[in-house]
């Protein structure tokens, strides 16, 4: 048998490796039309950043390597520009050379990832605008900063490679403004927890022009402008387009496979194309979204490799499936970590799900051992089943271990519930004895079981400041002083059995406190003395940093003050 794959990156490395494991007799040759093979993209912004110094750090393995493992040829330096699915070849061209061949093959794997996106906008191709995909733009935003010494940069696009690029920049002393029409940063986070990310880059010097749009690029004073609708132009030394990528599918296109989400290729759960021959995976295939069901197009490392695994076991005989994607993603921002796994609420609303979130701030360890930080969690789940949905982290210490726990019972099919019962290691230097990820299934059952009550950051706006409703604030004297909601009384917590006959029965009472759990005591204590009462989520804390570019304080003590 003699398999083609095109693509030497990712899903189709894996899917290589894997098929010799599976076949020793196998002839395999792989194709790719950069320079380099089984590179981490993840990693580029940090060799332009210098925080990976040595170059060959960045690809996992050689041509001449990969051969001597696996027997497999890697061809670099060739693209493969035509598919004749009835003649079983596909035309390849050496760029170094220009050479022109056909190439047979039984079975046919694409993996030719996806391509930034370049909108057809004037002066994409001015030489100080860049793209970062591969190795080689890689070293070509290198060479630029090391010998032009630019002291601004332009970065149009706010997602996982914006912000690598922005906190790598920054660190070499660059000047940097990201320019985007969305009005958030990282797309896969709701709007509050995006504005704890606003808030790190803005606190790192990083200028943020959002909800702007793009008109194009012009050359002006040595640098480059970036013209903006309706608005001044950007001026810096160099553009870097981070604006998203695109399924490179246009081999899949004109060779007639059936395409999916904006162009991407359509392939069954053995990732099969509709030629029952030709195989495809990574960031050119649509996929089904773990949660919903529905179609999807979630262009990650490791969704990619998964699928080159399952092609090849397909390909050798086997029959394996592809589950589907949760977008499990993780990124450093500074002196921070985001992550998030499965949907947040926008995309839950638009698959016509009924959904609850729970926000919470919780120490990443236990509070009394020294060096705890706080991390801000929201957790989704669905209204009367509890079945988990997704999840949001920003914080530092920790937020890579709890989001990759949400992640695991997301895929086991999960409910509120069972985070309760989650048997999570504990010792004081890494998590409290009720973990966070307890937690949030803790505060999740109280609202499914009717023990609390609950409104939400949008909508306190419309809450009634006319005396119809009970608004509290039951944090200390001291912390009201500090800053409180408009319209919020303070009657701290200690004293609010005391002070009962104060309030008004008839009226409902809305309580509000730094972190969401003495608010949540002044509510269980109310509720049985017969007030209607609603907790705010995620407390006073939350609504200041979403609000405002205030800093969160990172330090809290158990009773949910800040230190």
């Amino acid at each position: 048998m003699k398999v083609v794959i095109v693509g030497g990156v990712a899903g189709g490395a894996t899917a290589a490796a894997r098929l010799r494991r599976l076949d020793e007799t196998a002839e395999i040759v792989v194709f790719e039309r950069s320079g380099f093979v089984s590179y981490a993209n993840c990693g580029l912004p940090y060799y332009i950043g210098g925080v990976i110094e040595d170059q060959a750090e960045l690809t996992l393995q050689t041509p001449e390597s990969f051969y001597e493992r696996f027997r497999v040829q890697m061809k670099v330096r060739h693209e493969v520009t035509a598919i004749d699915r009835t003649a079983k070849t596909v035309t390849v061209r050496n760029l170094d050379t220009g050479e022109v061949f056909t190439e047979s093959y039984d079975k046919l794997l694409l993996s030719p990832g996806a391509k930034p996106t370049q909108p057809a906008l004037p002066g994409v191709g001015l030489d100080r605008l860049f793209t970062l995909r591969t190795v080689e733009d890689t070293l070509r935003i290198h060479r630029f900063v090391e010998e032009q010494r630019p002291r601004s940069v332009v970065l149009a696009g706010g997602g996982f490679i914006g912000l690598e690029l922005a906190e790598n920049l920054r660190d070499r002393g660059l000047e940097v403004t990201i320019v985007q029409r969305p009005k958030q940063l990282m797309t896969p986070f709701d709007a509050d927890m995006a504005a704890l990310i606003h808030r790190e880059v803005r606190a790192h010097g990083v200028r943020l022009a959002l909800g702007h749009t793009v008109e194009g690029f012009a050359e002006a004073d040595g640098g480059v402008q970036v013209l903006l609708k309706d608005e001044q132009p950007l001026q810096a030394d160099m553009v870097i387009l981070a604006i998203g990528v695109t399924p490179d599918s246009r081999l899949a296109a004109d060779a007639g496979l059936e395409l999916g989400l904006k162009g991407s290729i359509l392939v069954n759960d053995r990732m099969q194309t509709s030629d029952p021959d030709i195989y495809a995976v990574g960031d050119a295939v649509q996929v089904n979204h773990f949660v919903t069901g529905q179609p999807a197009l979630i262009a990650l490392a490791g969704p990619a490799n998964k699928q080159g695994r399952i092609a090849a076991d397909n390909i050798a005989g086997g029959d394996s499936r592809y589950k589907g994607s949760q977008g499990s993603s993780v990124l450093k921002i500074f002196s921070l970590t985001a992550a998030a796994t499965g949907l947040n609420e926008g995309a839950a609303r638009r698959a016509g799900l009924d959904t609850e979130a729970v926000v919470l701030s919780p120490m990443n360890h236990a509070g009394y051992y020294p060096g705890g930080r706080v991390m801000t969690m929201k957790v989704l789940f669905e209204k009367g089943t509890g079945k988990l949905l997704g999840a949001q982290i920003v914080g530092s210490d920790g937020v890579d271990k709890r989001i990759d726990v949400l992640a695991t019972a997301i895929r086991a099919g999960m409910t509120a519930a069972d985070l309760t019962e989650l048997d999570l290691a504990y010792a004081p230097p890494y998590s409290s004895a009720k973990d966070p990820v307890n937690m949030a299934g803790y505060m999740m059952e109280n609202l499914l079981t009717g023990k609390v009550r609950q409104f939400r950051l949008e909508d306190l706006a419309a809450l009634p400041r006319d005396g119809s409703v009970t608004l509290l604030d039951t944090r200390t004297p001291g912390e009201y002083r500090r800053g409180h909601a408009d319209g919020f009384i303070n009657l701290p917590l200690d004293e609010l059995r005391e002070r009962l006959g104060e309030l008004d029965p008839a009226k409902p009472v809305y309580v509000m406190c730094q972190s969401g759990l003495r608010s949540y005591l002044a509510c269980r204590i109310l509720a049985q003395h017969g007030f209607t009462c609603y907790n705010f989520a995620g407390g006073y804390r939350f609504y200041e940093a979403v609000t405002t570019d205030r800093c969160q304080s990172d330090q809290a003590f158990a009773c949910g003050m800040d230190k």
